[in-house]
Order: structure tokens, then C-alpha cells, then sequence
């Protein structure tokens, strides 16, 4: 497996997107992984995926996640080619079930109690957009005919999801290039990789052994106690403090273990405000970039 390590942070304004992009593409940093965050000044994710393509010419640019449910999956093709088109090989999308914060659904519509079947069939047509010069579709939610995008990336785009419920595990056995996760122990990444292997199984699909990813947070100080209660309200069934490891020595032994459990591919979150991230970029390189094969 490679191992890559690259960096998210959550929100990031417009203000100072520019600069943060240069200094990941000086220093050569894997990937930048972009969150959607609506109500916040957050730059919107496909909006600096396009332009850190257009300033860089390495750095891969991720979306860990941005909401298909809501989304017109035949623009997002759209869109996806086209970047993929202008940074091959640099784009890394992941898509999700819904937004982070509740408040945001309702910008995100779907019929009440469908998000899970909408996925799916966005998905399916995304998927297909993105692998056929036309198509036609007659579904529950979209159904439209004869449609192409145009112009698609010659090596297929990988679509990774995001998720940890069981549902979403056997999800991405039939639908997904690969998986980001998020708050999960080690042990339960284990357990969700061997999920989704037998759900692929069962869909006769099998997804690389390379394509099993993680979102890390990384803490200076010692988590304050509304960020460990929010992290045991997004996973009850495991310390909250075990999943946010504390300094590089810890994240560093973290990653270990999960690299053990079959985990290759990571997009650190530093547990800091933005006056902070040039120091986390200071000592990012000398203290990760060294796990990386």
C-alpha cells in the first residue's frame, strides 16, 4: 500500500485561500482536502478545488465530503470532468449522505426519509456521466434522455463516500471507488473495511486495497471538553479521546495502528485556529511526511 498523508481544515475563508494553497504546493504536500461547510465563510469545495487546480501543478486537491443528495448529479458530472480534465489525476472527490451541520439540510432537498435512495440513484447517474458518451435514464428522481457531458478524463475518476454506518459501509461495497472515514477507532476501521470487501463482494466489484482512507484530527493541547463531547455524540462505541490523538509523536503512532488495520491514505486536521496552521505547515513535513512510502 502507499501510504499518503495530506492536510484539511475544515472551513477556509477565501481571505488567505491563496496563500495556504502556495505554501501546500512549496512544500510538497500530497493533497489538500477541502470540507463543505455552507453557513460558515468557508471557501465552497468544488469552487477552490477548481481554482488551487488552476494555481498548482501537483497538489492534489480533495472534497472531504461534499453532499450528492440534492445535488444535480448530471451538472456534478459535469463539473467533475471538467476539472479532471484541466488536473489530471489531482482530483480526488468524496461524496456524503448530508451536510455536517443539520441546520444546512434544508439547501440540500430531498423527498422526507429518501436521502438514502436519492444517493444511490444520483450515484448510479454520476457514474454512468462520467463512463458514457450518452446516456438515458429513467429513475424514481431523475429521469432524463440522451444526455453526455462531453469531453470525460481518460482514466476513469475514482468516486470515493464518506460514512460509517453500516448502511453506508455496504454502500460503498456496490458503489464506491474507495472510502473516507472519519472518527472511527482503528478496530472499527478494520471492521469497516472488511465490510465493504464483502458487500463488493457480493456486487462481484472489488475495490483496491490502496483506496481505504481516514480523516485524523491532531491536537497541541489537550481536546476541550465541547469538542470531546461532540466526538462521542458522532461515535458513542469509542473513547473520544483515543480518536483525537494529542501532538506528532501520538498522531504518529494513531497512524500506525491504523495503517495496521489496512487504513493507506490521510487528510490531517489540525485541532487549531487559523493564526496556528503556519506553525502546524512548519513542523507538518519533518513529523508526517517521513510515514509516507
Amino acid at each position: 500500500m502507499k501510504v499518503r498523508i495530506g492536510i484539511g481544515f475544515g472551513g477556509v475563508p477565501p481571505t488567505g485561500f491563496a496563500a495556504l494553497v502556495d505554501q501546500l504546493e512549496k512544500r510538497e504536500i500530497d493533497s489538500l482536502w477541502l470540507s463543505e461547510h455552507l453557513s460558515s465563510p468557508a471557501v465552497d469545495p468544488l469552487a477552490g478545488l477548481a481554482y488551487a487546480l488552476g494555481r498548482t501543478s501537483n497538489l492534489k486537491i480533495g472534497t472531504g465530503v461534499a453532499v450528492l443528495p440534492g445535488r444535480n448529479p448530471v451538472l456534478l458530472a459535469k463539473q467533475l470532468a471538467s476539472l479532471a480534465l484541466l488536473g489530471p489525476r489531482r482530483v480526488l472527490p468524496v461524496l456524503g449522505l448530508g451536510p455536517a451541520r443539520p441546520g444546512d439540510r434544508a439547501a440540500y432537498p430531498v423527498p422526507a426519509g429518501r436521502r438514502g435512495a436519492v444517493f444511490d440513484e444520483a450515484l448510479e447517474v454520476l457514474r454512468r456521466l462520467l463512463s458514457e458518451p450518452t446516456v438515458t435514464f429513467r429513475g424514481e428522481f431523475f429521469d432524463f434522455t440522451d444526455i453526455g457531458i462531453g469531453p470525460r478524463p481518460e482514466r476513469p475518476l475514482d468516486i470515493w463516500l464518506g460514512g460509517a454506518a453500516p448502511a453506508a459501509l455496504r454502500r460503498i461495497g456496490r458503489f464506491g471507488d474507495g472510502w473516507l472515514a472519519s472518527l472511527v477507532s482503528p478496530e472499527q476501521a478494520a471492521a469497516g473495511i472488511a465490510e465493504i470487501r464483502r458487500s463488493a463482494a457480493d456486487a462481484r466489484r472489488q475495490i483496491d486495497d490502496d483506496h481505504y482512507g481516514l480523516s485524523l484530527p491532531i491536537a497541541f493541547d489537550a481536546p476541550s471538553a465541547e469538542r470531546l463531547a461532540a466526538t462521542r455524540q458522532r461515535n458513542p462505541d469509542a473513547d473520544p479521546a483515543a480518536l483525537i490523538p494529542v501532538g506528532w509523536e501520538a498522531a504518529r503512532a494513531s497512524i500506525a495502528a491504523y495503517i495496521a488495520a489496512g487504513v493507506s491514505k490521510f487528510v490531517i486536521y489540525p485541532v487549531a485556529t487559523p493564526d496556528g496552521w503556519p506553525a502546524f505547515l512548519d513542523s507538518f513535513a519533518a513529523e508526517l511526511m517521513q510515514v509516507e512510502t
